[in-house]
């Protein structure tokens, strides 16, 4: 009997902690943020015809963003919530019979097997509460994920509309960038504005 309920719980352990993972982080933390270089002072017609933009400050900055990150944060701390809940539920009737064991109390093998299927059920249902709950969130990632990367291409190709720029980079796809050639605050500027539009 012992070695049964050892191996049950040692499964539920397993199982529970393989289904419950952190991936929402905070983007952008201001403690490791450098300042921004500043820029030369170079004629905007000096300047060659392409500009660049910071990805991580958008997604810190973008108004949109943080509303699908707070969502994100939601969907993760119900998870966790759930999780413990099953575990302590779980938990409590694998002590019980861990005790009535030990004190020699269960008056037949019945009752402990009654016990034993109890666990299992138990444990299916937190699987399969936990495997929708993860479901949920991957989805709801993937959504905001799409959702946010749609709208600021669509916002760049409609500023660049009206800039003509031969090319807008990401900040990470060079070692090096004239800081001059920075517009990601005009973007995170129009992003915002534009949401904020939408929201009211």
């Amino acid at each position: 009997m012992k070695k049964t309920l050892k191996a049950v719980l040692a499964l539920f352990v397993v199982l529970m902690a393989g289904m419950v993972s952190c991936s929402s982080e905070k983007a952008g933390d201001d403690a490791t943020k450098s300042a921004k270089p500043k820029a030369a002072a170079v004629s905007k017609d000096a300047l060659p015809n392409y500009r660049y933009v910071d990805t991580d400050t958008i997604m810190s900055q973008y108004n949109l963003a943080k509303d699908y990150n707070e969502e994100i944060v939601r969907l993760q701390n119900k998870m966790e919530s759930e999780y413990k809940r099953h575990q302590t539920s779980i938990g409590q009737l694998a002590n019980t019979m861990q005790t009535k064991m030990q004190n020699n109390t269960y008056l037949s093998q019945e009752s402990y097997q009654a016990d034993e299927r109890k666990l299992a059920s138990l444990q299916k249902t937190a699987e399969s509460q936990m495997g929708e709950l993860q479901k949920q969130f991957e989805q709801a990632a993937m959504k905001a994920q799409t959702a946010i990367q749609d709208s600021i291409n669509s916002y760049i190709e409609d500023y660049n509309a009206k800039h003509g720029y031969d090319a807008i980079f990401v900040k990470s796809a060079a070692l090096h960038f004239n800081p001059a050639l920075d517009i990601t605050d005009e973007i995170v500027k129009g992003l915002n504005e534009r949401y904020n539009k939408v929201k009211k």
